[in-house]
């Protein structure tokens, strides 16, 4: 495990928001054919902010990592806010993944879009940073 950092091990090895929210309003899961790994993502949404946000991974460390700094940085956000993040971020956040993990750090961004599609949907919203997002779209690791 070398090759991860403090940040990165601490997280993996103490995440934070583990578990499902009893009383969440919004759930994304998202898996990644690459590498196998599932996410799932329940949110509490309140007038348009994230206030509580919980994770189950069934993935690798890196997928841990990312999406326990995932559920903190989208803790008191704005919907909106909570979608301009992206997987980048997560990775800065944790001060760098290896090269061949950051895919990994997908599944978070993925999961929380997914997860504030389906709210917006059920409650009419129209949220820009949704546009063309299709949860069901095979994603593949192409940066376009």
């Amino acid at each position: 495990m070398g090759m991860y950092n403090e940040k990165v091990m601490d997280h993996f090895t103490n995440p934070r928001n583990v578990g499902t929210l009893e009383d969440s309003n919004a759930i994304g899961t998202f898996g990644s054919p690459v590498c196998g790994d599932m996410m799932e993502i329940s949110l509490k949404i309140e007038n348009n902010v994230i206030v509580d946000a919980k994770f189950r991974t069934f993935g690798c460390g890196s997928a841990i990592a990312s999406s326990s700094v995932a559920t903190e940085m989208v803790k008191g956000k704005t919907l909106e806010e909570a979608l301009k993040l992206t997987n980048q971020n997560f990775v800065d956040e944790l001060g760098g993944l290896p090269g061949a993990k950051i895919h990994c750090s997908v599944l978070s961004e993925q999961a929380i879009k997914t997860a504030i599609y389906k709210y917006a949907k059920e409650n009419g919203l129209d949220l820009p940073g949704l546009e063309g997002f299709d949860p069901d779209a095979e994603f593949d690791h192409d940066e376009e």
